[in-house]
């Protein structure tokens, strides 16, 4: 059974031509289907990777569709504004057929997208403040130069690039009941809801974007889609974010109708939800995924997303550019919340053999020591003490107890450290 689609959607002909640009160059993602997943959500998982995809986003689809259509009118060369992917996959799609690029970014981008993009030969310019500033001035710069502006989100072409993600979801996954899809200015959703939709209306659209004032409990939105893009947690996309690839103030005129009358709910998370399936996906599934990627694990996660009768849920794991230095924040901060990075404040007497003695019950508990570091100034300390800060790998909650239990044991005061 098929549908009829809004009249915004890209047609037919668009989607051809966006198949046709996308094939041979873009990859194939695969799908992973996740026992454990399955498991805690109680019905089946599948997980299609566009982290895997070339310049490491589903973003490289939109852009060689926009190219294919434009066709000569490219010739001068592209401009675009994003804050990362969308900017290296022009960049990538720009170099694949010889044109000059041009991509407007903002100040405030991470610093690895930033260089990949520089890396592909394109010119990258920073703008101060939020993504909208970066795609003013690109439209400037291509309006003066007489450049091609490719919008990262709002343009049919782009769309039906990203829609290629829906058409091969259809044949890889048959038993699809749903996708829950990131929802940043609305292309990449509206362009699999428009691909799957056309064959199979019964499949559920799920969107999930990062509620951007800090870390709040995980919500269920508005059940209208665009109601909810409108409230006050979009008017903060210049709010720093770990979810930096959806950080979007609204839809498009385009995506936001388009949002409306496919999208069949949307749902937003906390930076803390997003933060745990980022460890999750590395730890369980040998994935590096970026935040914005990550979001439809975090509603599941969260318990957002309800569990269809019969059939798969899709969660679309948008992208996997991130900083390693953001990456090993997230992980150290996972190690101390379940209970394998443990650090310590105590109190040893400043004489020769007690941090020995100390260090040796560490590790008769059977403690790891990482790092120590000996603190003398701003802290309460009896003439003859000095304090010592132990950061130790532990083997979860209940030995960490156990390795505390073991020092006091020994007579040495200490406490656990934030």
């Amino acid at each position: 059974m098929s549908a009829v689609l809004p009249s915004q959607a890209p047609d037919a002909q668009r989607r051809r031509r966006a198949r046709a640009a996308v094939e041979g160059v873009a990859r194939v993602t695969p799908v992973l289907r996740s026992e454990g997943l399955t498991d805690r959500f109680g019905a089946p998982v599948v997980l299609k990777a566009e982290s895997l995809q070339r310049t490491g986003s589903f973003k490289i689809r939109g852009a060689l569709a926009k190219l294919a259509a434009l066709g000569e009118g490219a010739a001068r060369g592209v401009v675009a504004g994003s804050a990362g992917n969308h900017a290296r996959a022009v960049a990538e799609a720009a170099r694949t057929t010889g044109i000059p690029a041009s991509v407007f970014m903002p100040a405030g981008a991470p610093i690895a997208k930033i260089e990949a993009c520089r890396r592909l030969g394109a010119d990258v310019v920073l703008v101060d403040g939020p993504l909208e500033n970066a795609l003013a001035a690109a439209h400037d710069l291509a309006d003066e130069r007489g450049m091609a502006f490719l919008h990262p989100f709002d343009d049919a072409d782009v769309v039906a690039g990203q829609g290629t993600i829906g058409e091969e979801l259809l044949d890889q996954v048959p038993d699809m009941a749903q996708i829950v899809v990131p929802v940043g200015g609305g292309g990449l959703i509206c362009g699999i809801a428009t691909a799957v939709k056309a064959a199979r209306p019964d499949v559920r659209i799920v969107g999930v974007r990062a509620a951007l004032h800090g870390s709040v409990v995980a919500a269920r939105e508005s059940r209208s889609p665009v109601s909810s893009f409108g409230d006050g947690l979009w008017e903060r996309s210049d709010a720093p974010t770990i979810a930096d690839g959806i950080s979007v103030k609204r839809p498009g005129d385009l995506t936001g109708p388009l949002v409306e009358a496919l999208v069949d709910d949307v749902v937003a998370v906390d930076e803390d939800s997003i933060a745990e399936a980022m460890v999750l996906l590395l730890d369980r599934v040998n994935l590096v995924v970026e935040g914005a990627g990550a979001v439809g694990l975090a509603a599941l996660l969260r318990e957002l997303v309800p569990a269809p009768d019969a059939g798969s849920t899709v969660l679309l794991l948008s992208g996997g550019n991130v900083d390693t230095g953001l990456l090993a924040q997230i992980a150290r901060r996972h190690e101390s919340l379940v209970g394998r990075r443990l650090v310590l404040n105590a109190l040893v007497p400043d004489r020769p053999g007690s941090l020995v003695r100390l260090l040796t019950g560490i590790a008769d508990a059977g403690a790891s020591v990482t790092e120590i570091q000996h603190v003398r100034e701003g802290v309460d300390l009896h003439v003859g003490d000095t304090a010592v800060r132990l950061t130790l790998e532990t083997r979860g909650r209940d030995h960490a107890d156990q390795v505390i239990a073991r020092v006091r044991e020994q007579g040495f005061p200490v406490e656990r450290s934030a």
